[in-house]
């Protein structure tokens, strides 16, 4: 459990680099502006927020998990009335040609269930994607504060 612990810690603080690029991208998917925002201390659950573009078929993304939480659900808000509303989701469709989008705010995320520590801001940490008739596909994630809706969400991986 200590050494669990010790290389979960490692990651978070970037000193363990993984060999995954930032965006990735096969002859049927294309994964890009992979990011999740920080949580503050306390919290234990975060969101995770990317790209999927599916080029050859349809994709269907059916889960994930990463190390830094305990599990990762598929999730979908919008709002009901005057209220934001999140619910599970067990899949998500991405049709031939399109590109899913998932951005603070609403629609699509992928929520960090049970984090392991919080999410600080330059952290980064792998995710594997799971799908339903594809390979999974491993990325990595970097932690970043970005503005609902806004270009920064993509500016995130310009270092």
């Amino acid at each position: 459990m200590l050494a669990r612990a010790l290389w979960l810690t490692a990651l978070l603080t970037g000193s363990i680099s993984f060999a995954s690029a930032h965006d990735v991208q096969s002859d049927q998917l294309r994964v890009a502006h992979p990011f999740a925002t920080p949580t503050p201390p306390g919290v234990v659950n975060g969101a995770a927020y990317l790209d999927i573009t599916a080029y050859a078929a349809s994709a269907i993304l059916v889960g994930a998990q990463t190390p830094v939480s305990k599990s990762v659900e598929l999730h979908y808000m919008q709002m009901e009335g005057d209220m934001m509303k999140m619910r599970h989701v067990s899949a998500i469709e991405i049709a031939k040609d399109e590109t899913l989008t998932m951005r603070p705010g609403g629609g699509y995320h992928l929520m960090l269930m049970g984090l392991h520590q919080p999410l600080v801001e330059g952290d980064r940490f792998p995710i594997t994607l799971e799908f339903a008739q594809q390979d999974d596909i491993e990325i990595e994630i970097w932690v970043q504060s970005a503005l609902e809706g806004s270009a920064d969400a993509d500016r995130h991986h310009q270092h």
